[in-house]
């Protein structure tokens, strides 16, 4: 057998983005042992490319808004699949969890009176969001590590586990081992909190770093934990699109935020050409004016660009596939038309967005103050993960398995509106490291069973025995088919003939993946690395098939252009994947959890 390294802490959480240094800050203030497993190095987390701001009902820009309109405003995005304790929750804590931050050493964007400056965000009725220029999770980031390293956390940096230990029905532990030396490390754990991220590197176009390759989801997968609302892949409206080495990354919404408006080649803002029910259309001639909500409340305009991102993205990809799009395939974003409205524009867009006006003037060689930039959909974020429950966010089927952020599902429901995934990071790793600390209190250390532990090293070096194989297979080059396929079959617009043979392509990668090989050396060696890591990849890519086929509508981030219209029946119900009891994935349905009647009330009286 492979040696080990033992490590044993109370509580291990797996991710130091937003959600995993909240929780382990909040583990350990309740008094437990707590370690951090890092896949790459401390701050270099995928929350510090969340640029826009966290969404909170601060009131601080508008006086009009409270945790009800946040609230409802969420289960709106979400056509009302989400979890709606986990929207109640969200609502209400966000403010606090925001002046927390800002104890701890946050410096925000200012009114001129001097409170935390809130900034316009798609589907959010009033300015809501809490930003530092385009910046915000890099300084949520910084302030967490921060506040968090003097704690008396252990960090693990640049490790990543590769399964789950279980004692019973019940988690004792995890596997690991040092990407740098490739040393095994077993981490036993009375509760383990999930923070891994999510399933972006499933497809080839994608704002996600190289760690979101569904760890988290996988590893609660094949420890029995479920899946839930897979389906739901949000598919942000604005990623760069040139040059071809940087397509994909981000172009914050805080663009449209701060005034930018979306242009096709024809010099056509064609956002007004599809506005929904819910709002009428002011005056296209006007950018500034845009439109606003059918209520006609005072100061409630918002431009078009700045509706759900899912819809946004649909749009864009009609102006695309009806020959009106870019020079490169995408559309144009233009911030630089405020230079004929507002004195001083140029120090103005500078200021308020540094990270963008760096960002295409040196990767795109283009001056976002003088000229448009060009912009696409790229794959962003998941709303599905682990099933959790919604006060504790432990797995609703493998106790002392906690999770929280994106790897966790139910807050969103069927699409998440920008500004609400920093703090859903806030409150629910918070929430997560608490109920772990109380678990891990409640519980002694499980059993670890050594058979369980050598059959799972035998595994992860698999790959070392096939070297030299005539079948032997790449794992880079499998990686790459299987996100080509899963954009092209599983993307913005899908159909049951694409998923279906989606399914099949899988199956082969899986077949593919079994032959990997990545020579004999475990030291510096990112192929292994990338082996391991398609063991995740397949995983999430199946789910998010299985669970498109079972949706036969379309709603929120998930389009079906043989079922284009909402289904009201499949409103009732979330799509839940379990692993079988012959391996072999399970689709279920599962009725959404019931909505108190005071919060039926909010809703009605809002929305």
């Amino acid at each position: 057998m492979a040696q080990y390294e033992r490590f044993e802490h109370d509580v291990l959480v797996v991710g130091a983005g937003g959600a995993g240094l909240r929780a382990a800050i909040e583990a350990s203030a309740a008094g437990v042992s707590v370690c951090v497993v890092s896949k790459s190095l401390l701050g270099k987390a995928h929350t510090v490319m969340a640029e826009g701001g966290m969404a909170a009902a601060i009131g601080n820009v508008d006086e009009r808004d409270s945790w009800r309109v946040h609230f409802t405003d969420t289960m709106r995005g979400g056509q009302y699949l989400n979890h709606p304790r986990m929207a109640e929750l969200h609502a209400k804590e966000a403010p606090d969890r925001v002046r927390e931050l800002e104890a701890w050493g946050a410096l925000f964007d200012r009114t001129r009176e001097g409170r935390i400056l809130q900034r316009n965000f798609g589907g959010h009725k009033y300015p809501r969001l809490a930003h530092v220029g385009d910046r915000t999770g890099l300084e949520m980031i910084r302030t967490l590590q921060d506040h968090g390293i003097h704690q008396g956390i252990d960090f693990y940096m640049e490790h990543s586990i590769f399964a789950l230990l279980k004692d019973g029905d019940r988690i004792t532990g995890a596997l690991g081992y040092d990407r740098e030396r490739g040393r095994f490390r077993l981490f036993q754990a009375k509760a383990i909190v999930l923070a891994s991220g999510g399933i972006g590197r499933a497809f080839k176009i994608t704002s996600n770093s190289w760690e979101y390759t569904g760890d988290g989801h996988a590893l609660a997968y094949r420890a029995g934990a479920e899946l839930m609302d897979m389906e739901f892949v949000q598919f942000h409206p604005t990623g760069m699109v040139w040059p071809p080495s940087v397509r994909g990354i981000l172009v914050t919404e805080g663009v449209r935020g701060e005034g930018g408006i979306l242009k096709n080649s024809e010099g056509k803002r064609f956002m007004f050409e599809d506005i929904p029910d819910l709002y009428v259309n002011q005056t296209a001639d006007n950018p500034e004016e845009g439109w606003r909500y059918t209520q006609g409340d005072r100061d409630a305009r918002r431009p078009p660009e700045l509706l759900t991102r899912d819809h946004v993205a649909r749009c864009i990809v009609r102006e695309i596939r009806e020959g009106r799009g870019s020079d490169h395939g995408g559309v144009y974003l233009d911030i630089a038309w405020i230079a004929e409205k507002l004195p001083n524009s140029v120090d103005h867009i500078k200021k308020k967005l540094p990270s963008m006006y760096h960002q295409f003037k040196e990767l795109a060689g283009i001056d976002i103050t003088q000229e448009p930039m060009e912009v696409g959909p790229t794959t962003h974020y998941v709303m599905g993960g682990i099933r959790v429950d919604g006060d504790s966010q432990m797995s609703t089927t493998v106790p002392g398995l906690f999770a929280a952020g994106e790897c966790a599902s139910g807050l969103h429901g069927a699409n998440r509106l920008g500004g609400n995934s920093l703090s859903d990071l806030l409150v629910f790793g918070k929430r997560a490291g608490e109920y772990a600390a109380a678990f891990a209190k409640e519980h002694g250390a499980g059993a670890i069973d050594e058979s369980q532990v050598e059959a799972e090293m035998r595994k992860a070096l698999a790959p070392f025995e096939r070297d030299g194989a005539a079948d032997a297979e790449n794992p880079f080059q499998v990686q790459y088919d299987l996100q080509d396929m899963m954009q092209s079959h599983v993307g913005i617009v899908r159909n049951e003939k694409e998923m279906a043979e989606a399914l099949d392509h899988i199956r082969k990668f899986g077949e593919r993946a079994a032959k990997v090989s990545c020579g004999v050396n475990r030291e510096y060696n990112p192929a292994w690395h990338t082996a391991l890591d398609l063991q995740n990849l397949l995983t999430v890519a199946e789910a998010v098939a299985r669970a498109g086929l079972e949706r036969k509508e379309s709603r929120g981030a998930h389009f079906r252009e043989d079922y284009p219209a909402k289904d009201a029946e499949y409103g009732r119900f979330n799509i839940v994947l379990t692993k079988g009891n012959d391996g072999n994935m399970q689709v279920k349905r599962e009725a959404l959890r019931e909505t108190r009647d005071d919060l039926k009330e909010i809703i009605e009286e809002l929305k």
